[in-house]
């Protein structure tokens, strides 16, 4: 079996369509997978969806595809499939189940508030952590907003400067604990099981 996950992200440049691949084989790996999914960096989320859709339709028994977008907000749905059609009128495929849809809640720099030693540690001196969301328990409760807003101010006065999407998020994804994340995020764990389930030829 041969898992392949189309990824929101990346813009239209090559050069970050490499770091995102590398960012989530990174994190997958870290997360414990034994084989690792191959990553398809998508651009803006609408690209990502249709490349999903395309190849679904036209999927060999023995392959898995999944997309993954950032929620963009809070899911008050029961599925990813429900929200996606709630959130952006996307239609579940006729050939996908509800395996093949995940979500990064609510946006991708969620998942770094799982691991604010990696944050420390990569922002380095200046960096405030006082700054970040009180998180007890479910990063994916912090509003897409105020994720933003809680890595500007606690960067802004850091070594590194302000939080760049371009300059820091794949590299992030890349050394933060994923095992944390997964802790953390619901919906990371969903994807983390789901995708070790297809890898053992599990798809239903």
């Amino acid at each position: 079996m041969s898992a392949k996950v189309y990824v929101e992200g990346g813009g239209d440049r090559r050069v970050l369509h490499q770091a995102l691949r590398e960012g989530f084989r990174e994190f997958f790996k870290k997360a414990g997978l034994e084989r690792l999914p191959r990553v398809v960096a998508c651009g803006p989320r609408k690209h990502a969806y249709d490349k999903f859709r395309g190849a679904i339709d036209g999927l060999p028994s023995a392959d898995f595809v999944a997309l993954l977008v950032d929620s963009e907000g809070s899911v008050g749905a029961t599925t990813a499939w429900e929200h996606l059609k709630e959130r952006d009128g996307w239609e579940r495929p006729a050939s996908a189940t509800e395996k093949n849809a995940h979500l990064m809640v609510q946006v991708m720099e969620s998942w770094f508030l799982a691991d604010r030693d990696c944050l420390a540690r990569y922002f380095g001196k200046g960096f405030r952590a006082s700054a970040l969301p009180a998180v007890q328990r479910n990063i994916e409760d912090v509003a897409k907003d105020d994720v933003g807003r809680a890595l500007d101010e606690s960067t802004r006065r850091s070594r590194k400067g302000r939080y760049s999407k371009g300059r820091d998020s794949f590299e992030l994804l890349r050394q933060i604990d994923a095992e944390k994340v997964v802790v953390a995020s619901p919906h990371a764990r969903r994807l983390v099981e789901t995708l070790a389930d297809a890898m053992r030829g599990n798809r239903t």
